[in-house]
């Protein structure tokens, strides 16, 4: 529960992180105009104008903003570029936009130029050619949409997060199950069909329980550990006997033939004689 808990807190931190940064695009426009009457301003000021307005910016479409001014002014597209960027980048807006400067009159553009944000894949043409003093408007088209984006961010954190908890419930509930299924088998050890639990001293076959003597339980252990593997005849001396008391000879075919009979039920399991190294409990 506490791991649930916390994805559901996670959850909750992504959506409030998202809400928070949508609510600070609503503000989009209003940093836009706030730039770009910075941008006014200053080709005002390179104009020896410190006096006549920058007149209210007009948002025009999606993206698209207009800026004009009281007076004439003229415009140098070096000195327009280098505003503009120093502006927009000051107000951390989108790096991607259009630029084209429109004479009042005709309404035709008179000057443009676009940004990537990368030097190689800018487009600035006519770079020292001035505008002569004139009424003009400056019309910015911003490619990216900083607001349009955090929507998308905001939408795929609402989809994706709830997959994500789906998934780590599940693998919640596999790992407990492996776990839970782990922990039973800690109980017993499997030899073909049987089940030797030896803590308990015993072989269960389908609900069928073979007692098994100590010494019988030690010898199971060291052959089982080793399935399939040669377990040589001076290991297994010293492991049961030789370490826990007195060894009586032939003691050990004894026990092996004890064994093989407790297994009899079972045609894949077989204790194999190495003749001169020792035995080896065989599961197919």
């Amino acid at each position: 529960m506490e791991k649930v808990s916390f994805v559901l807190r996670l959850m909750l931190i992504f959506l409030l992180l998202g809400c928070t940064d949508n609510t600070a695009n609503l503000h989009f426009s209003e940093t836009v105009k706030v730039a770009l009457r910075d941008v006014g301003n200053t080709l005002l000021l390179s104009n020896r104008d410190s006096t006549s307005r920058v007149l209210p910016i007009t948002n025009l479409s999606k993206n698209r903003y207009q800026l004009a001014f009281e007076n004439k002014l003229s415009i140098t597209p070096d000195s327009l570029m280098a505003a503009v960027n120093k502006s927009l980048k000051v107000a951390n807006l989108p790096k991607q936009y259009i630029v084209e400067v429109f004479n009042c009159n005709s309404n035709e553009v008179f000057y443009s130029f676009q940004i990537k944000g990368k030097k190689e894949q800018n487009i600035v043409p006519c770079v020292g050619r001035n505008l002569p003093a004139d009424c003009y408007t400056i019309q910015v088209l911003f490619l990216e949409n900083k607001s349009a984006l955090s929507e998308k961010i905001f939408y795929w954190i609402i989809i994706i997060l709830p997959l994500i908890l789906i998934v780590f419930l599940w693998l919640n509930k596999y790992r407990n199950n492996n776990t839970n299924l782990t922990d039973e088998e800690k109980l017993y050890s499997k030899i073909g069909d049987y089940k030797f639990y030896k803590d308990q001293n015993k072989l269960i076959k389908k609900a069928v329980e073979i007692k098994l003597s100590t010494k019988e339980c030690e010898l199971i252990s060291i052959l089982s550990a080793n399935q399939n593997q040669i377990v040589k005849r001076e290991t297994l001396v010293k492991e049961i006997w030789e370490d826990h008391g007195v060894f009586v000879d032939r003691s050990l075919d004894t026990f092996i033939s004890k064994l093989r009979k407790k297994f009899k039920d079972d045609a894949s399991i077989s204790i194999v004689n190495v003749h001169g190294v020792g035995y080896k409990l065989e599961v197919k």
